[in-house]
């Protein structure tokens, strides 16, 4: 795994409860980083370290739309021919 260094004076600015920075830290990057296409939900998701419904609700509190593209339309198809 990597590691990303924050600065002490950045750590000491959040306004986050010390116990919950790594944690927040890895949603917003989650979020983020799917925002602008650089992850897929899976990945983000599995990056915030979240249930798939946990993730998109809060995708639907930062009025983040989900991107659902045709390589996701056809794994979700494959799955329900499976059932």
């Amino acid at each position: 795994m990597k590691t990303i260094e924050i600065p002490d004076s950045i750590l000491l600015s959040l306004k986050i409860p010390e116990g919950e920075v790594t944690e927040r830290l890895q949603i917003e990057l989650a979020i983020r980083l799917y925002q602008k296409g650089i992850l897929g939900f899976g990945k983000a998701r599995e990056l915030a370290k979240l249930k798939k419904w946990q993730f998109q609700e809060i995708l639907a509190k930062e009025g983040i739309a989900l991107n659902y593209d045709v390589e996701e339309l056809e794994r979700d198809l494959d799955v329900i021919k499976d059932l």
